[in-house]
């Protein structure tokens, strides 16, 4: 990789020793760079992996040391570290560079001869799906493709190679630190309350999303929701939306009784035919479309390739069974606006929706979930360190310890043809790993009472 002149006799600190930190660290050491990692556990992931690179690395454990962020001239903080503290916001010298990892790969990107098309996706909910769907589009275009960011592989462990297109998804915690960016397209699927622990303000928040729209050449804007949109929009701006769209914009059309995703007038793909139900990823689907419109990508073969998606895991995915009951995983529904989501998506006035939710709620106001809970949900189950305060929304809740314990009230709930519906609105962190840890015990969960 050729020198990047400038990192070079600068003072560098990485903060933060996991999987982030350790691709900061791998980058810096194939530069040949000196630098400090800091990670206030005794014991991070990355510890034994680091030793194996043979850089030139200071490791200070333990805590945040103050003396290494005083004389840090570069300050690359890995997503999962609040900037905020005290102990860094208040000890970095004025002039030291804050960035992270994300900032980072744009900023050699400017050093490297990269002609590949960037698409970057951000949003409370749906992000996941979105960029999984256009990797999956990509490649079915025959488009050597990168999907990278806050999923798949870390940015800079991709820098090194040559792609057709790179797809990126964006968390706020990466957006925090970036003005670099030059996308070709990039939207931001939505709003609402996450994160709410470290970005203290709903409005700080959407501040935080909105710098994607700074840096990308043209904006895709969700129309369902005002507070997604950007404050100034470009003229080549591209909008989705539910509605009957104009000339040059995506969003559903209705003939012969047949609801279809379109472009203006032009019907695409009939919404019986989406490989994801529910209206919410309908809507997921028309983003992806015009992102890849934006891009230059051909409309017909792109909705081809769509065709053929099978979801991602843990994603309001349905767990085979053979009671007759419709169990949905959508453990990765880690906040409220991801669980309403899912709550309106599968709604059906022929059938019961159970709902199993509850973990830990990040700060965010659960009283967004009760109109809902109240017009769609019949049987409430709660569980985890939040759960009391979702089952105060609805009369007649139960309290359960356990996913064990939740699906087998479920079960004494739910006829054939109900759904059962495990979407959290809440993080895992209280009783699990991780979401998928979550949705695995879960789908055990279900199975066993088979």
């Amino acid at each position: 990789m050729q020198t990047l002149t400038f990192l070079q006799d600068k003072q560098i600190l990485v903060l933060g020793l996991g999987a982030t930190g350790l691709s900061c660290a791998k980058f810096l050491a194939a530069q040949g760079l000196q630098f400090v990692i800091n990670d206030s556990r005794a014991r991070p992931p990355g510890v034994k992996r680091l030793a194996k690179l043979n850089s030139k690395s200071n490791l200070i454990i333990g805590h945040w040391d103050i003396q290494a962020i005083a004389n840090a001239d570069i300050i690359i903080a890995s997503p999962g570290v609040d900037i905020n503290l005290p102990v860094i916001a208040d000890n970095r010298k004025a002039q030291s560079k804050l960035i992270g990892d994300v900032e980072l790969f744009f900023l050699a990107r400017k050093y490297l001869a990269n002609d590949d098309t960037l698409i970057a996706v951000t949003g409370s909910n749906g992000k996941s799906t979105v960029v999984s769907l256009l990797a999956h589009i990509a490649k079915g275009l025959n488009f050597k493709t990168a999907l990278a960011g806050n999923i798949g592989l870390p940015v800079l462990d991709i820098i090194d190679s040559k792609y057709d297109a790179v797809v990126l998804e964006l968390s706020s915690f990466q957006l925090e630190t970036m003005q670099s960016m030059q996308a070709q397209a990039a939207t931001v699927l939505n709003i609402c309350d996450d994160h709410l622990d470290r970005h203290k303000t709903l409005e700080n928040y959407q501040t935080i999303k909105h710098k994607i729209y700074d840096q990308t050449h043209v904006q895709v804007i969700n129309r369902e929701q005002a507070s997604s949109q950007p404050s100034t929009v470009k003229d080549n701006a591209i909008s989705f939306g539910l509605d009957a769209p104009q000339q040059g914009h995506f969003g559903i059309v209705t003939n012969n009784g047949i609801r279809s995703l379109a472009f203006g007038e032009q019907a695409l793909i009939a919404c019986s035919n989406l490989p994801l139900v529910g209206r919410h990823n309908e809507l997921n689907c028309l983003a992806v479309l015009a992102l890849g419109y934006a891009a230059g990508w051909p409309l017909a073969d792109m909705c081809k390739a769509l065709l053929s998606f099978e979801g991602l895991e843990h994603r309001c995915k349905q767990v085979e069974s053979n009671d007759g009951v419709i169990w949905v995983n959508d453990s990765k529904a880690t906040n409220i606006g991801a669980t309403i989501a899912a709550i309106d998506g599968l709604a059906n006035d022929k059938q019961q929706l159970i709902l199993i939710a509850g973990g830990d709620g990040k700060g965010a106001d659960f009283n967004e979930l009760k109109p809902a809970l109240t017009a769609h949900v019949d049987k409430l189950i709660t569980l985890g360190k939040d759960g009391d305060q979702i089952a105060n929304l609805k009369p007649a809740s139960i309290r359960t310890d356990s996913i064990e314990s939740a699906v087998a009230q479920a079960r004494k709930l739910a006829n054939k043809g109900d759904v059962v519906l495990l979407s959290p609105a809440c993080a895992s962190i209280d009783m699990f790993e991780n979401y998928m840890q979550r949705g695995e015990v879960f789908i055990t969960a279900v199975r066993e009472a088979n």
